[in-house]
């Protein structure tokens, strides 16, 4: 039942949200107050969804820096619980279909979010050369590093693309590592789990790339630094 509640709020108020806001962003040149409100129709959603949060670490972090946070990745509940949690504002890498999705989609272009396409090589860079441009902008970026959920709740291998954004652009990185959304709402599974709706968000001290002697290493660290906070067997 909360599951399809939450869905239903979510599928309602995502088009009335852009409408309603798109015009002052279009009108002022500024996105702020559609990113705020989707930031509040999101959080509602999770509210719904009867899922609560336990966040470790934030306080570390300088809301007035820009970061690019990468987090491992088990359940669809992952980008809705983190993002909305993140100190300042974020950009995302978002599939480039999603794009094609009247009003979604403009509303996110209006908001600066990036379009990805995994599959071609060349549309990729120039993401990651988007993906720059937008945080030398001022904007954070958040990634979820392993390309796509895990099937069984462990850590996989990082994918490289997110490192040479993190490398051209200088930013320092935040490691994230998300528990208890893999028990909630596992991939292939398409109710929330009510008995186990409880979720950690463990924010880790930032990396810079600049301590690092090659893309590789960087990839290590990042790794290791997700991979500390997760069960043994999930590593």
């Amino acid at each position: 039942m909360r599951t399809l509640l939450t869905l239903a709020w979510w599928t309602l108020m995502t088009p009335i949200t852009a409408l309603l806001t798109l015009p002052v962003a279009l009108l002022t040149g500024n996105s702020s107050f559609l990113y705020r409100a989707s930031m509040w129709v999101v959080r509602v959603g999770i509210k719904l969804s009867g899922v609560r949060v336990q966040i470790i670490g934030r306080d570390r972090l300088d809301p007035a820096r820009t970061y690019i946070f990468m987090s491992n990745h088990v359940s669809n509940l992952d980008p809705p619980l983190l993002i909305p949690l993140l100190p300042g504002r974020t950009s995302v890498l978002v599939k480039k279909e999603l794009f094609r999705i009247p009003i979604l989609g403009f509303a996110m272009r209006v908001a600066h979010l990036v379009p990805v396409d995994r599959r071609n090589r060349d549309a990729a860079i120039a993401s990651v050369r988007a993906a720059a441009d937008v945080i030398r902008s001022g904007l954070s970026m958040t990634i979820f590093p392993e390309g796509t959920r895990s099937l069984d709740g462990r850590l996989q291998p990082l994918k490289k693309g997110p490192f040479y954004l993190a490398i051209e652009s200088g930013c320092p990185i935040v490691p994230v590592t998300l528990l208890g959304t893999y028990e909630i709402l596992p991939k292939g599974k398409r109710l929330i789990a009510p008995e186990k709706a409880v979720a950690q968000i463990i924010f880790h001290p930032p990396i810079s790339p600049q301590d690092f002697q090659d893309r590789d290493a960087l990839i290590a660290a990042v790794r290791d630094s997700i991979a500390s906070a997760l069960p043994p067997q999930r590593r």
